[in-house]
């Protein structure tokens, strides 16, 4: 194990004290429990998080695709000041590259009319079941004086059929209109 000051491991790099100074508060540096830096592991966690854009390596780097986050592991039992979970650029940028596209077709089928807004739908539903208990609780209202005069079980039943299925039938004529007009102003 490898341990230097800022200062030597700014030297060491070619890198200037400053830029050193600056991967320290981004807290990519490890620093053993003397404060002095540690070379390798340092090394490995540059690599781990650097900007491959920005690399000097030249070296054609293929994608892949992985499903967990890569733990560092430190290299000796020493009390190290080591980040439990390393961030992987490729990873956060493959993550960040399907954020965007899934945003970019959820947008798309909203403009196509194949998606849309929940609450839209909620509301619409809501008025929907209201305008269908009101036509419902208004028949008896209408109907007590007919049906009290009626003797024959098999009028009342005929009647009362044709006024429950057309208040129904008014139901859905509404509903339809009105689901039909809160998805127009939805979008």
């Amino acid at each position: 194990m490898t341990v230097l000051s800022r200062t030597e491991y700014a030297a060491s790099k070619g890198w200037s004290r400053q830029y050193v100074g600056k991967l320290a508060k981004q807290g990519r540096l490890i620093f053993n429990p003397d404060g002095k830096v540690d070379v390798e592991a340092t090394d490995q966690y540059l690599e781990m998080t650097g900007d491959p854009a920005r690399s000097n390596a030249g070296a054609r780097i293929s994608p892949t695709i992985v499903t967990r986050v890569q733990q560092i592991e430190p290299p000796h039992s020493g009390h190290y000041a080591i980040p439990q979970v390393a961030p992987d650029y490729h990873h956060a940028k493959t993550r960040l590259a399907l954020a965007q596209a899934e945003r970019a077709e959820k947008d798309l089928q909203k403009i196509t009319g194949d998606l849309v807004d929940r609450d839209v739908v909620d509301e619409a539903a809501f008025v929907s079941g209201r305008m269908t208990r009101d036509l419902l609780l208004s028949l008896p209202p209408k109907l007590a004086p007919v049906l009290s005069a009626m003797t024959n079980t098999w009028d009342i039943e005929k009647h009362l059929l044709s006024e429950i299925r057309q208040a129904l039938e008014e139901a859905e004529r509404l509903s339809t209109e009105d689901f039909d007009h809160a998805l127009t102003l939805g979008n």
